[in-house]
Protein backbone atom coordinates (compact mmCIF):
# COMPACT_ATOMS: atom_id res chain seq x y z
CA UNK A 1 0.00 0.00 0.00
CA UNK A 2 2.89 2.29 0.52
CA UNK A 3 2.43 5.30 2.78
CA UNK A 4 -1.11 7.02 3.88
CA UNK A 5 -0.63 9.83 0.98
CA UNK A 6 -0.13 7.23 -1.88
CA UNK A 7 -2.91 5.77 -0.73
CA UNK A 8 -5.33 8.46 -0.91
CA UNK A 9 -4.06 8.77 -4.34
CA UNK A 10 -5.36 5.57 -5.41
CA UNK A 11 -8.64 6.09 -4.03
CA UNK A 12 -8.73 9.69 -5.33
CA UNK A 13 -9.39 11.51 -2.25
CA UNK A 14 -6.98 14.68 -1.58
CA UNK A 15 -5.39 14.15 1.87
CA UNK A 16 -5.63 17.13 4.31
CA UNK A 17 -2.81 18.41 6.51
CA UNK A 18 -3.72 18.04 10.56
CA UNK A 19 -5.60 20.83 11.98
CA UNK A 20 -2.94 23.15 14.56
CA UNK A 21 -4.61 24.50 17.19
CA UNK A 22 -3.56 26.65 20.44
CA UNK A 23 -2.10 24.32 23.48
CA UNK A 24 -3.35 24.89 26.70
CA UNK A 25 -1.47 24.67 29.80
CA UNK A 26 -2.65 24.99 33.10
CA UNK A 27 0.16 23.99 34.98
CA UNK A 28 2.30 27.47 34.21
CA UNK A 29 2.52 29.94 36.92
CA UNK A 30 2.49 34.05 35.47
CA UNK A 31 3.14 36.95 37.11
CA UNK A 32 0.57 40.18 36.26
CA UNK A 33 0.32 43.68 36.96
CA UNK A 34 -3.45 44.15 38.28
CA UNK A 35 -4.47 48.03 38.80
CA UNK A 36 -7.21 47.50 41.42
CA UNK A 37 -9.06 50.24 40.68
CA UNK A 38 -9.68 49.07 37.16
CA UNK A 39 -11.34 46.02 38.60
CA UNK A 40 -14.27 47.35 37.99
CA UNK A 41 -16.72 50.16 36.02
CA UNK A 42 -16.86 53.40 37.50
CA UNK A 43 -20.45 52.95 37.40
CA UNK A 44 -20.35 49.54 39.82
CA UNK A 45 -22.76 49.37 42.37
CA UNK A 46 -20.29 48.52 45.09
CA UNK A 47 -19.16 51.99 44.69
CA UNK A 48 -21.92 53.66 45.19
CA UNK A 49 -22.03 51.15 48.73
CA UNK A 50 -18.92 51.98 49.53
CA UNK A 51 -19.35 55.93 48.85
CA UNK A 52 -22.53 55.72 51.04
CA UNK A 53 -21.28 53.87 54.27
CA UNK A 54 -18.34 56.47 53.84
CA UNK A 55 -20.05 58.99 54.71
CA UNK A 56 -22.25 57.89 57.56
CA UNK A 57 -21.07 58.18 61.19
CA UNK A 58 -19.61 54.80 61.86
CA UNK A 59 -18.17 56.07 65.05
CA UNK A 60 -19.73 53.39 67.27
CA UNK A 61 -18.58 50.65 65.42
CA UNK A 62 -15.21 51.89 66.17
CA UNK A 63 -15.78 52.45 69.77
CA UNK A 64 -14.80 49.29 70.33
CA UNK A 65 -11.14 48.77 68.69
CA UNK A 66 -8.91 48.23 71.50
CA UNK A 67 -6.04 48.18 68.25
CA UNK A 68 -4.56 51.72 68.60
CA UNK A 69 -1.21 53.17 67.00
CA UNK A 70 1.72 53.36 69.08
CA UNK A 71 0.51 50.00 70.94
CA UNK A 72 1.72 46.87 69.82
CA UNK A 73 -0.55 44.57 68.43
CA UNK A 74 -2.39 43.53 65.51
CA UNK A 75 -4.59 45.92 63.06
CA UNK A 76 -8.04 45.32 62.57
CA UNK A 77 -10.08 45.50 59.30
CA UNK A 78 -11.84 48.92 59.04
CA UNK A 79 -15.55 48.56 59.85
CA UNK A 80 -16.72 50.44 56.57
CA UNK A 81 -14.82 47.69 55.15
CA UNK A 82 -16.75 45.04 57.01
CA UNK A 83 -19.94 46.65 56.52
CA UNK A 84 -19.55 47.16 52.60
CA UNK A 85 -18.65 43.57 52.18
CA UNK A 86 -21.95 42.40 54.01
CA UNK A 87 -24.56 45.02 52.66
CA UNK A 88 -22.99 44.10 48.72
CA UNK A 89 -23.26 40.25 49.28
CA UNK A 90 -26.93 40.27 50.64
CA UNK A 91 -27.22 42.65 47.67
CA UNK A 92 -26.59 39.71 45.74
CA UNK A 93 -28.23 37.08 47.59
CA UNK A 94 -25.00 35.85 49.26
CA UNK A 95 -25.64 35.60 53.19
CA UNK A 96 -22.66 32.70 54.22
CA UNK A 97 -19.57 34.19 55.49
CA UNK A 98 -17.62 31.47 54.35
CA UNK A 99 -19.02 32.81 50.61
CA UNK A 100 -17.72 36.08 50.98
CA UNK A 101 -14.34 34.77 52.24
CA UNK A 102 -14.08 32.69 48.67
CA UNK A 103 -15.51 35.74 46.82
CA UNK A 104 -11.98 38.14 48.23
CA UNK A 105 -10.09 35.82 46.06
CA UNK A 106 -11.35 35.60 43.01
CA UNK A 107 -14.87 38.34 42.25
CA UNK A 108 -13.61 41.71 41.18
CA UNK A 109 -16.18 43.70 43.00
CA UNK A 110 -15.35 41.66 46.42
CA UNK A 111 -11.41 42.48 45.37
CA UNK A 112 -11.59 45.92 44.85
CA UNK A 113 -13.21 46.56 48.24
CA UNK A 114 -10.20 44.69 49.93
CA UNK A 115 -7.25 45.58 47.50
CA UNK A 116 -6.86 42.03 46.94
CA UNK A 117 -7.04 41.00 50.25
CA UNK A 118 -9.16 38.04 51.87
CA UNK A 119 -11.02 38.48 54.97
CA UNK A 120 -11.11 35.44 57.27
CA UNK A 121 -15.06 34.02 57.48
CA UNK A 122 -14.76 34.68 61.23
CA UNK A 123 -14.57 38.10 61.30
CA UNK A 124 -16.95 38.16 58.80
CA UNK A 125 -19.24 36.08 60.74
CA UNK A 126 -18.57 37.74 63.86
CA UNK A 127 -18.99 41.28 62.92
CA UNK A 128 -22.35 40.66 61.58
CA UNK A 129 -23.78 39.85 65.43
CA UNK A 130 -22.10 41.70 67.18
CA UNK A 131 -22.48 45.94 66.87
CA UNK A 132 -26.30 45.84 67.71
CA UNK A 133 -26.67 48.91 68.87
CA UNK A 134 -23.95 50.20 66.25
CA UNK A 135 -25.74 48.71 63.72
CA UNK A 136 -29.71 50.35 64.40
CA UNK A 137 -27.81 53.54 64.22
CA UNK A 138 -26.53 53.01 61.11
CA UNK A 139 -30.08 52.06 60.07
CA UNK A 140 -31.33 55.48 60.94
CA UNK A 141 -28.55 57.19 59.58
CA UNK A 142 -29.14 55.42 56.16
CA UNK A 143 -32.97 56.54 56.66
CA UNK A 144 -31.82 60.27 56.91
CA UNK A 145 -29.61 60.71 53.80
CA UNK A 146 -32.97 59.13 52.30
CA UNK A 147 -35.42 61.34 53.95
CA UNK A 148 -33.31 64.25 52.62
CA UNK A 149 -33.18 62.95 49.27
CA UNK A 150 -36.86 63.45 49.87
CA UNK A 151 -37.79 59.52 49.41
CA UNK A 152 -39.13 59.66 52.89
CA UNK A 153 -42.44 61.80 53.79
CA UNK A 154 -43.59 59.38 56.64
CA UNK A 155 -46.93 60.70 55.40
CA UNK A 156 -48.50 57.40 54.69
CA UNK A 157 -46.83 54.32 56.50
CA UNK A 158 -47.78 50.75 55.03
CA UNK A 159 -47.50 47.90 57.47
CA UNK A 160 -46.95 44.06 56.69
CA UNK A 161 -45.71 40.82 58.00
CA UNK A 162 -44.38 38.10 56.29
CA UNK A 163 -42.89 34.26 57.72
CA UNK A 164 -39.00 33.41 57.11
CA UNK A 165 -38.29 29.93 58.02
CA UNK A 166 -36.05 29.48 60.91
CA UNK A 167 -32.48 27.62 61.17
CA UNK A 168 -34.17 24.53 62.60
CA UNK A 169 -35.83 21.19 61.34
CA UNK A 170 -39.18 20.07 61.90
CA UNK A 171 -38.06 17.05 63.65
CA UNK A 172 -36.01 19.21 65.72
CA UNK A 173 -38.94 19.72 68.12
CA UNK A 174 -39.02 17.96 71.45
CA UNK A 175 -41.24 17.29 74.51
CA UNK A 176 -40.27 18.47 77.79
CA UNK A 177 -39.78 14.92 78.30
CA UNK A 178 -37.75 14.47 75.38
CA UNK A 179 -35.97 17.57 75.74
CA UNK A 180 -34.77 16.89 79.88
CA UNK A 181 -33.51 13.14 78.77
CA UNK A 182 -31.31 15.03 76.09
CA UNK A 183 -29.84 17.18 78.34
CA UNK A 184 -28.90 14.55 80.80
CA UNK A 185 -27.11 12.71 78.15
CA UNK A 186 -25.17 16.18 76.99
CA UNK A 187 -24.13 16.81 80.34
CA UNK A 188 -23.08 12.98 81.03
CA UNK A 189 -21.25 13.56 77.92
CA UNK A 190 -19.31 16.65 78.89
CA UNK A 191 -18.28 15.10 82.69
CA UNK A 192 -16.78 12.41 80.72
CA UNK A 193 -14.65 14.46 78.21
CA UNK A 194 -12.39 15.52 81.12
CA UNK A 195 -9.44 16.90 80.45
CA UNK A 196 -8.65 17.79 77.23
CA UNK A 197 -4.87 17.77 77.59
CA UNK A 198 -4.99 13.88 78.56
CA UNK A 199 -6.89 12.80 75.53
CA UNK A 200 -4.97 10.26 73.21
CA UNK A 201 -6.34 12.93 69.60
CA UNK A 202 -4.97 16.41 69.47
CA UNK A 203 -5.24 18.97 71.61
CA UNK A 204 -6.76 20.90 69.67
CA UNK A 205 -9.58 18.26 68.05
CA UNK A 206 -10.20 17.03 72.21
CA UNK A 207 -11.08 20.51 72.69
CA UNK A 208 -13.19 20.79 69.54
CA UNK A 209 -15.65 18.35 70.90
CA UNK A 210 -16.07 19.37 73.97
CA UNK A 211 -17.06 23.04 73.23
CA UNK A 212 -19.38 21.21 70.78
CA UNK A 213 -20.84 19.18 73.55
CA UNK A 214 -20.82 22.35 75.60
CA UNK A 215 -22.78 24.26 72.81
CA UNK A 216 -25.12 21.20 72.43
CA UNK A 217 -25.84 21.25 75.83
CA UNK A 218 -26.75 25.08 76.14
CA UNK A 219 -29.15 24.84 73.50
CA UNK A 220 -31.02 22.52 75.34
CA UNK A 221 -30.98 23.97 78.42
CA UNK A 222 -32.15 27.04 76.67
CA UNK A 223 -34.67 24.69 74.76
CA UNK A 224 -36.06 23.52 78.20
CA UNK A 225 -35.98 27.12 79.86
CA UNK A 226 -38.03 28.33 76.71
CA UNK A 227 -40.68 25.57 77.20
CA UNK A 228 -41.12 26.30 80.38
CA UNK A 229 -42.30 29.76 79.59
CA UNK A 230 -44.24 28.83 77.17
CA UNK A 231 -46.14 26.31 79.28
CA UNK A 232 -46.17 29.22 82.17
CA UNK A 233 -47.91 31.74 79.80
CA UNK A 234 -50.23 29.33 78.32
CA UNK A 235 -51.40 27.84 81.88
CA UNK A 236 -52.99 31.52 82.32
CA UNK A 237 -54.92 31.38 79.59
CA UNK A 238 -57.16 29.11 78.31
CA UNK A 239 -56.38 28.40 74.60
CA UNK A 240 -54.49 25.55 74.02
CA UNK A 241 -54.08 24.92 77.86
CA UNK A 242 -53.80 20.81 77.58
CA UNK A 243 -52.19 20.68 74.09
CA UNK A 244 -48.42 19.57 74.57
CA UNK A 245 -45.90 22.17 74.17
CA UNK A 246 -42.58 21.78 71.82
CA UNK A 247 -39.51 23.67 70.98
CA UNK A 248 -36.64 22.97 68.90
CA UNK A 249 -33.49 22.10 70.29
CA UNK A 250 -31.42 24.15 67.62
CA UNK A 251 -33.52 26.85 67.94
CA UNK A 252 -35.90 27.35 71.11
CA UNK A 253 -37.23 30.70 70.11
CA UNK A 254 -38.43 29.76 66.50
CA UNK A 255 -42.10 28.87 66.43
CA UNK A 256 -43.87 26.73 63.91
CA UNK A 257 -46.12 29.10 61.54
CA UNK A 258 -48.74 29.29 58.53
CA UNK A 259 -45.90 29.01 55.69
CA UNK A 260 -47.07 30.08 51.60
CA UNK A 261 -49.32 27.91 50.19
CA UNK A 262 -50.32 26.07 53.41
CA UNK A 263 -47.15 24.47 54.60
CA UNK A 264 -46.05 24.79 58.18
CA UNK A 265 -42.82 24.99 59.88
CA UNK A 266 -40.42 26.69 62.55
CA UNK A 267 -40.67 30.09 61.62
CA UNK A 268 -40.15 33.90 63.07
CA UNK A 269 -42.71 36.63 62.05
CA UNK A 270 -40.58 39.29 60.35
CA UNK A 271 -42.80 42.94 60.56
CA UNK A 272 -41.85 46.33 58.19
CA UNK A 273 -42.94 49.25 57.86
CA UNK A 274 -42.76 50.65 54.59
CA UNK A 275 -43.09 54.57 53.79
CA UNK A 276 -45.62 55.22 50.59
CA UNK A 277 -43.57 57.78 49.14
CA UNK A 278 -40.71 55.41 47.15
CA UNK A 279 -41.16 52.41 49.22
CA UNK A 280 -38.83 53.00 51.69
CA UNK A 281 -38.57 50.21 54.85
CA UNK A 282 -38.87 52.92 57.61
CA UNK A 283 -38.83 50.05 60.60
CA UNK A 284 -38.22 46.32 60.86
CA UNK A 285 -38.74 43.90 63.92
CA UNK A 286 -38.76 40.41 64.78
CA UNK A 287 -41.93 38.34 66.43
CA UNK A 288 -42.46 34.83 67.39
CA UNK A 289 -46.24 35.61 66.87
CA UNK A 290 -47.52 33.31 64.52
CA UNK A 291 -49.93 36.39 63.29
CA UNK A 292 -50.10 40.12 63.24
CA UNK A 293 -52.55 40.86 65.91
CA UNK A 294 -51.26 43.09 68.50
CA UNK A 295 -48.28 44.02 66.13
CA UNK A 296 -49.29 47.23 64.91
CA UNK A 297 -48.25 49.26 68.25
CA UNK A 298 -44.79 47.81 68.41
CA UNK A 299 -44.08 48.72 64.68
CA UNK A 300 -45.42 52.23 65.48
CA UNK A 301 -42.88 52.44 68.46
CA UNK A 302 -39.73 51.54 66.13
CA UNK A 303 -40.81 53.64 63.70
CA UNK A 304 -40.64 56.89 65.85
CA UNK A 305 -37.20 55.41 67.70
CA UNK A 306 -36.17 55.86 63.89
CA UNK A 307 -37.63 58.86 62.48
CA UNK A 308 -38.33 60.86 66.01
CA UNK A 309 -42.10 60.63 64.87
CA UNK A 310 -45.19 58.68 64.03
CA UNK A 311 -47.02 58.49 60.93
CA UNK A 312 -50.03 60.34 60.58
CA UNK A 313 -51.86 57.51 58.75
CA UNK A 314 -51.06 53.97 58.54
CA UNK A 315 -52.32 51.24 56.23
CA UNK A 316 -52.68 47.54 57.84
CA UNK A 317 -54.81 44.50 56.21
CA UNK A 318 -57.25 42.60 57.85
CA UNK A 319 -54.84 40.90 60.39
CA UNK A 320 -54.40 44.05 62.36
CA UNK A 321 -57.38 45.44 62.14
CA UNK A 322 -58.92 43.98 66.22
CA UNK A 323 -60.75 45.97 68.26
CA UNK A 324 -57.39 46.85 70.48
CA UNK A 325 -55.70 48.13 67.94
CA UNK A 326 -58.35 50.51 66.47
CA UNK A 327 -59.11 52.02 70.02
CA UNK A 328 -55.62 52.60 70.21
CA UNK A 329 -55.06 54.17 66.87
CA UNK A 330 -57.99 56.40 68.02
CA UNK A 331 -56.73 57.58 71.36
CA UNK A 332 -52.62 57.94 69.77
CA UNK A 333 -55.06 60.42 66.97
CA UNK A 334 -53.53 57.95 64.35
CA UNK A 335 -55.65 57.26 60.90
CA UNK A 336 -55.89 53.77 60.01
CA UNK A 337 -56.73 52.57 56.91
CA UNK A 338 -57.67 48.68 57.28
CA UNK A 339 -60.05 45.94 56.23
CA UNK A 340 -63.39 45.67 58.38
CA UNK A 341 -63.45 43.19 60.82
CA UNK A 342 -65.58 40.44 59.92
CA UNK A 343 -69.28 41.27 60.49
CA UNK A 344 -70.87 38.31 63.33
CA UNK A 345 -73.64 36.54 61.37
CA UNK A 346 -76.77 36.65 64.20
CA UNK A 347 -76.02 33.73 66.67
CA UNK A 348 -79.53 31.48 66.05
CA UNK A 349 -77.31 28.09 65.95
CA UNK A 350 -77.26 28.05 70.16
CA UNK A 351 -80.70 29.32 69.97
CA UNK A 352 -81.77 26.28 67.39
CA UNK A 353 -79.94 23.89 69.82
CA UNK A 354 -81.64 25.16 72.66
CA UNK A 355 -84.84 24.29 71.46
CA UNK A 356 -86.19 28.07 70.84
CA UNK A 357 -88.85 28.71 68.50
CA UNK A 358 -88.03 30.59 65.51
CA UNK A 359 -90.69 33.09 66.72
CA UNK A 360 -89.28 33.61 70.01
CA UNK A 361 -85.59 35.03 68.48
CA UNK A 362 -84.14 38.19 69.57
CA UNK A 363 -85.13 40.09 66.23
CA UNK A 364 -88.88 39.60 67.03
CA UNK A 365 -88.36 40.93 70.22
CA UNK A 366 -89.08 44.96 70.30
CA UNK A 367 -87.03 48.01 71.73
CA UNK A 368 -88.49 50.60 73.56
CA UNK A 369 -85.59 53.39 73.72
CA UNK A 370 -87.84 55.26 76.28
CA UNK A 371 -87.89 53.15 79.24
CA UNK A 372 -85.13 51.03 78.07
CA UNK A 373 -86.48 47.60 77.94
CA UNK A 374 -87.59 44.82 75.43
CA UNK A 375 -91.30 43.64 75.46
CA UNK A 376 -91.37 40.14 74.33
CA UNK A 377 -93.98 38.66 71.56
CA UNK A 378 -96.49 38.03 74.08
CA UNK A 379 -95.99 41.83 76.08
CA UNK A 380 -93.81 40.75 78.70
CA UNK A 381 -91.14 43.38 79.79
CA UNK A 382 -87.52 42.62 79.95
CA UNK A 383 -85.21 45.16 81.48
CA UNK A 384 -81.71 46.21 81.55
CA UNK A 385 -79.44 43.70 84.05
CA UNK A 386 -75.70 43.98 83.56
CA UNK A 387 -73.54 46.07 80.36
CA UNK A 388 -70.10 44.61 79.10
CA UNK A 389 -67.75 45.45 76.52
CA UNK A 390 -66.92 42.54 74.21
CA UNK A 391 -64.51 42.61 70.62
CA UNK A 392 -65.34 46.32 69.72
CA UNK A 393 -69.39 45.96 71.03
CA UNK A 394 -71.30 47.31 74.02
CA UNK A 395 -73.59 44.22 75.32
CA UNK A 396 -76.60 45.28 76.91
CA UNK A 397 -78.28 42.10 78.88
CA UNK A 398 -82.41 42.31 79.45
CA UNK A 399 -83.95 39.93 81.39
CA UNK A 400 -87.73 38.75 82.52
CA UNK A 401 -89.18 38.22 85.54
CA UNK A 402 -88.56 34.39 86.09
CA UNK A 403 -92.69 34.36 88.00
CA UNK A 404 -93.73 35.86 84.38
CA UNK A 405 -91.75 32.84 82.07
CA UNK A 406 -93.14 30.36 84.38
CA UNK A 407 -96.71 31.52 83.83
CA UNK A 408 -96.33 31.94 80.20
CA UNK A 409 -98.00 29.40 78.04
CA UNK A 410 -94.98 29.74 75.22
CA UNK A 411 -92.26 29.20 77.64
CA UNK A 412 -91.87 25.70 76.29
CA UNK A 413 -90.77 27.23 72.90
CA UNK A 414 -89.48 30.47 74.39
CA UNK A 415 -86.83 29.85 76.70
CA UNK A 416 -87.16 26.14 77.09
CA UNK A 417 -85.41 24.26 80.65
CA UNK A 418 -84.53 27.55 82.29
CA UNK A 419 -84.81 28.13 86.00
CA UNK A 420 -84.84 32.12 85.22
CA UNK A 421 -86.42 34.48 82.84
CA UNK A 422 -85.76 34.77 79.20
CA UNK A 423 -82.94 37.41 78.63
CA UNK A 424 -81.40 38.51 75.23
CA UNK A 425 -78.54 40.95 74.54
CA UNK A 426 -78.16 44.70 72.51
CA UNK A 427 -75.35 45.00 71.00
CA UNK A 428 -73.86 48.41 69.98
CA UNK A 429 -70.37 49.10 68.62
CA UNK A 430 -67.96 51.37 70.60
CA UNK A 431 -67.28 54.85 68.73
CA UNK A 432 -63.96 53.96 67.93
CA UNK A 433 -65.32 50.90 66.12
CA UNK A 434 -68.30 53.12 64.64
CA UNK A 435 -66.13 55.44 63.19
CA UNK A 436 -63.59 53.10 61.71
CA UNK A 437 -66.17 50.96 59.59
CA UNK A 438 -67.96 54.00 58.83
CA UNK A 439 -64.78 55.70 57.81
CA UNK A 440 -63.85 52.68 55.39
CA UNK A 441 -67.16 52.37 53.49
CA UNK A 442 -66.18 55.60 51.82
CA UNK A 443 -64.52 55.48 48.64
CA UNK A 444 -61.55 57.62 49.18
CA UNK A 445 -60.52 55.16 52.16
CA UNK A 446 -60.90 52.46 49.46
CA UNK A 447 -59.09 53.94 47.07
CA UNK A 448 -55.78 54.23 50.08
CA UNK A 449 -56.48 51.00 51.19
CA UNK A 450 -55.89 49.57 47.20
CA UNK A 451 -52.89 50.87 47.18
CA UNK A 452 -51.33 49.13 50.61
CA UNK A 453 -50.29 45.45 47.82
CA UNK A 454 -48.36 47.34 45.60
CA UNK A 455 -46.83 49.11 48.90
CA UNK A 456 -46.49 47.38 51.74
CA UNK A 457 -45.45 43.71 49.92
CA UNK A 458 -43.17 44.91 47.28
CA UNK A 459 -40.13 45.07 50.37
CA UNK A 460 -40.81 41.94 51.53
CA UNK A 461 -40.68 40.19 47.77
CA UNK A 462 -37.94 42.39 47.26
CA UNK A 463 -35.99 40.79 50.25
CA UNK A 464 -37.03 37.27 49.59
CA UNK A 465 -36.63 37.29 45.53
CA UNK A 466 -33.31 39.28 45.45
CA UNK A 467 -31.83 39.54 49.00
CA UNK A 468 -32.94 35.76 49.08
CA UNK A 469 -33.84 35.98 52.89
CA UNK A 470 -36.18 33.25 52.79
CA UNK A 471 -34.99 31.50 55.34
CA UNK A 472 -32.76 32.85 58.26
CA UNK A 473 -28.89 31.52 58.31
CA UNK A 474 -28.50 32.87 62.40
CA UNK A 475 -30.26 31.28 65.59
CA UNK A 476 -32.14 32.89 67.90
CA UNK A 477 -35.00 35.88 68.28
CA UNK A 478 -31.62 38.28 68.96
CA UNK A 479 -29.80 37.04 65.85
CA UNK A 480 -32.17 36.52 63.44
CA UNK A 481 -34.12 40.26 64.07
CA UNK A 482 -29.89 41.64 63.29
CA UNK A 483 -29.96 39.50 59.97
CA UNK A 484 -33.23 41.01 59.28
CA UNK A 485 -31.94 44.56 59.89
CA UNK A 486 -28.98 43.78 57.53
CA UNK A 487 -31.30 42.85 54.83
CA UNK A 488 -33.48 46.00 55.02
CA UNK A 489 -30.81 47.96 55.59
CA UNK A 490 -29.30 46.54 52.18
CA UNK A 491 -32.82 46.90 50.35
CA UNK A 492 -32.93 50.77 51.45
CA UNK A 493 -29.50 51.33 50.28
CA UNK A 494 -30.70 49.30 47.07
CA UNK A 495 -33.38 52.00 46.41
CA UNK A 496 -31.12 54.81 47.00
CA UNK A 497 -28.79 53.64 44.35
CA UNK A 498 -31.70 53.09 42.31
CA UNK A 499 -33.76 56.26 42.57
CA UNK A 500 -30.24 58.63 43.45
CA UNK A 501 -27.42 57.33 42.50
CA UNK A 502 -27.32 56.39 39.33
CA UNK A 503 -29.70 59.29 37.77
CA UNK A 504 -26.88 62.04 39.69
CA UNK A 505 -24.12 59.81 37.55
CA UNK A 506 -26.51 60.28 34.40
CA UNK A 507 -26.59 63.86 34.97
CA UNK A 508 -23.02 64.26 35.89
CA UNK A 509 -22.04 62.25 32.65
Amino acid sequence: MGNDKSSAVVLGVEAKPAVRLKPINRQQLLLRPVEVEKLIKEGHPVRAIWELVGRLNLGPFYAGIEAVEGVAGRPVWDPQLLISLWIYAYKDGVSSAREIARLCEYHPAYQWLTGLEVVNYHTLADFRIHHREALDRLFTDVLGVLSHEGLITLERVMQDGTKVKACASDKSFRRKKTLQDHLRLAREQVQQMGDPESEELSRRVAKARQRALREKQQRLEDAVKELEQIEESRSKGSKDKNKQVRVSTTDPEARVMMQPKGACGPSYNVQISTDAQAKIIVGVGVSQSANDTGELEPALERIEANMGDHPPQVVVDGGYTTQDTIEAMAQKQIDLIGALPERRKAPWDPLKRRGVSPEFYPHIFKYDPGTDHYVCPVGKALVFETQEQQGGWQRYRYRARASDCRACAFQAKCCPGTKKGRSLVRREQTPALGAFQAKMETPEAQQIYKQRAGVAEFPNAWIKDKIGLRQFRLRGLFKVTMEAVWASLTYNICQWIRLCWKPQRLVQA
